[in-house]
């Protein structure tokens, strides 16, 4: 018995529940269902998506692919492609910066890995093809230059510093403007001061993620980008034990005092995997982030073991060498992942109201 045959409109019609994991609004009725064709039993679909959820580009195809077999009669053989989408990020906050989300990377307590986090989430985003802007707002003890072998000065253009340019990932730092072991000694509105300029008066350009390496502990800074700025959200990193996770809970009080949401939760030096023996230490415990999380409800976005390597590429200042290393790799991609997958979540939760074209 032959399969049923199908048409365009019944493609397109089982399409129609498919949101775009950036904006969560349905597929189709932002344009970016881009080619349906019927051959036989073959249904081939083009889809567009930004650069903002390039992490979440597989994931997509494999749901389309998934919903449209088991939503179409017949035993079909569905094929997607995606193609590109350009959708720049509107100016937000009054500042003229450009960017679809502003995530701060921040934690209770100093000497956690804070850093090593924030430059790997930015580092793993360019590399899944986001566009992504790295600002080190540590402005006491800036360690992203290091972490990304830069030393040379932002250069001026009209007014504008220009950002480092690492691999395509857009940095800027305290750190490059001011002589290696100088001390920045600065009171909050200076801080203020240079957290705004730091925003402002850099040539940003059109950003998908702009990640904020944010100093330790709760503070001015804090305060000075929930006024400044609109932010998705935090990332608070922390260790197992049980006094990081004390100030790890400090950290989201703050955020949550500023009305900035938590985004996740990350562990960092979760245990040690000794590479001689095979054997694993839980040095600083193990999973205390991950059970401090579910208590606060909050996520838990994953954790990263303690590695020599993960060490050694960071006093090298190739952090992006992490994801070359199937050891690390993995667990720095499940971070990425895991983020741009609950932002999408949210999106399709609670996306912008339907226009009244559509009511």
């Amino acid at each position: 018995m032959s399969a049923e045959s199908i048409n365009r409109d019944q493609v397109e019609n089982a399409l129609k529940t498919i949101a775009d994991p950036e904006t969560g609004r349905p597929l189709s009725q932002l344009d970016q269902i881009r080619d349906v064709s019927v051959e036989g039993n073959d249904v081939d679909v083009s889809i567009a998506l930004t650069s903002y959820s390039a992490p979440l580009w597989e994931d997509t195809r494999q749901h389309v692919t998934e919903h449209l077999q088991s939503s179409l009669p017949g035993n079909r053989k569905v094929k997607v492609d995606i193609v590109p989408l350009d959708r720049p990020a509107e100016p937000i906050g009054g500042i003229g910066l450009t960017a679809k989300s502003v995530i701060a990377v921040g934690s209770g307590k100093g000497g956690v890995g804070k850093s090593t986090v924030a430059v790997s989430l930015a580092c793993g985003l360019q590399k899944a093809g986001c566009k992504v802007g790295l600002l080190d707002a540590d402005v006491y003890g800036p360690s992203v230059p290091h972490l990304l072998g830069v030393t040379e000065r932002p250069t001026a253009t009209e007014k504008k510093l220009q950002p480092i340019d690492v691999q395509g990932l857009k940095m800027m730092s305290m750190g490059l403007l001011v002589p290696p072991g100088e001390a920045v000694v600065w009171r909050g509105p200076m801080l203020h001061g240079a957290i705004t300029q730091f925003l402002r008066d850099t040539n940003w350009g059109d950003l998908d993620y702009l990640i904020i390496d944010m100093p330790p502990g709760t503070g001015d800074i804090s305060l000075t980008l929930s006024q400044l700025i609109p932010l998705t959200g935090a990332v608070v990193v922390c260790t197992p034990q049980d006094v990081a996770l004390l100030d790890a809970v400090k950290a989201i009080a703050m955020f949550n005092k500023v009305n900035i949401p938590i985004l996740g939760v990350v562990e960092n030096m979760s245990y040690f995997l000794c590479p001689d023996n095979g054997k694993r230490y839980d040095i600083f415990g193990s999973g205390g982030a991950r059970r401090k999380a579910e208590e606060l409800g909050v996520p838990f976005l994953g954790e990263v073991p303690i590695q020599i390597a993960i060490r050694e590429r960071g006093d090298a200042g190739d952090s992006f060498g992490n994801f070359a290393d199937q050891d690390a790799a993995p667990h720095f991609e499940r971070i990425c992942y895991s983020l741009t997958k609950n932002l999408a979540m949210q999106k399709a939760s609670n996306p912008p109201l339907p226009s009244l074209s559509v009511l």
